[in-house]
């Protein structure tokens, strides 16, 4: 049985004129990757009845992609490369930021519950420059012996998605059914991650609280996966080869020196071409301004040696 690295939650207002708190477990201080998944959000699922829901205006990124799952409810993608899509329970939005893209989301008037998670991959340095892009790929339920998988990336249980991206990808839902116990099959030349939406599961015998991540290092051949409880588990499975290149992730930039996210600021903040422009977002402000830069000279992030 591996063995399994526990990483805790911790609870981040998120921006925008409607805030929300999300659960963060990746970056940790200790670990800044599980392959080349970098940032991992969990939030809900929110009455948002009340409040509005989720309103991000246009904000910009570079050197990454975002991955938008939903369990409960819907968004709006607008981004500055002309793309609108809806993104609903078993679909997901990949974004591709490289040399830079700007985009809003904001959860439609139908959503009355917001549930689900943001995910950001980070490029690879040969591949951080690409131009923007975005794909849309509604997924395929797997129905196995006590379990359900959706996979949005990668390959798993003979389901593989035809989403293009910078490096070898793992990204799955999976659903167990209560009382039970499923083992999958995974590439050992992978890490994983296995984040938790609900409460009391097991991962390779170790207990879980709700929103923690179980990191398994490479070498793991199977990801076993106990519900214990009388209702359904869910899980998000995330994995790849371990990411051994540095970077510099501050806001929403992923860079490789402190004078590069100076300059994506800096840009951004001119209205540079950079990011470009998104249309048709409606909301009381037309983008969302960088933070200062802090008084420290921002350093690289890796995970600890193997």
């Amino acid at each position: 049985m591996a063995d399994v690295e526990v990483l805790p939650t911790r609870e981040v207002p998120l921006g925008g004129l409607r805030a929300m708190t999300v659960r963060r477990t990746l970056p940790q201080r200790h670990r800044s990757f599980v392959g080349a998944w970098c940032f991992a959000d969990h939030y809900g699922p929110d009455d948002v009845t009340g409040s509005g829901g989720m309103d991000l205006p246009p904000h910009p990124h570079t050197g990454l992609q975002t991955v938008s799952w939903l369990f409960a409810g819907e968004l709006e993608h607008r981004d500055s490369a002309g793309n609108t899509a809806t993104v609903r329970p078993g679909e997901m939005n990949l974004m591709t930021g490289g040399s830079g893209i700007c985009h809003s989301e904001v959860s439609t008037e139908a959503t009355s519950t917001l549930h689900g998670v943001q995910l950001w991959v980070a490029l690879p340095d040969e591949h951080r420059h690409t131009p923007r892009d975005f794909q849309h790929h509604v997924t395929e339920p797997v129905a196995l012996d006590g379990a359900t998988v959706r996979v949005f990336l990668g390959t798993l249980a003979g389901s593989t998605s035809p989403v293009r991206t910078f490096s070898p990808l793992l990204g799955a839902e999976i659903i167990v059914e209560a009382g039970t116990s499923i083992s999958l099959d995974v590439d050992p030349d992978f890490e994983h991650g296995v984040l938790l939406d609900t409460e009391r599961v097991k991962i390779e015998g170790t207990s879980m609280a709700r929103g923690e991540m179980a990191y398994l290092s490479p070498g793991a051949a199977t990801v076993t996966i106990e519900n214990p409880t009388d209702q359904p588990a869910r899980t998000i499975l995330l994995g790849g080869p371990p990411f051994t290149e540095q970077i510099i992730m501050w806001w929403n930039f992923v860079g490789r020196t402190h004078e590069e996210i100076v300059e994506f600021r800096e840009q951004w903040e001119a209205s540079g071409d950079r990011f470009g422009h998104v249309d048709g977002y409606v909301g009381d402000a037309d983008r969302i301004p960088a933070p200062p830069m802090p008084h420290v000279r921002l350093t690289a992030r890796s995970n600890p040696p193997r």
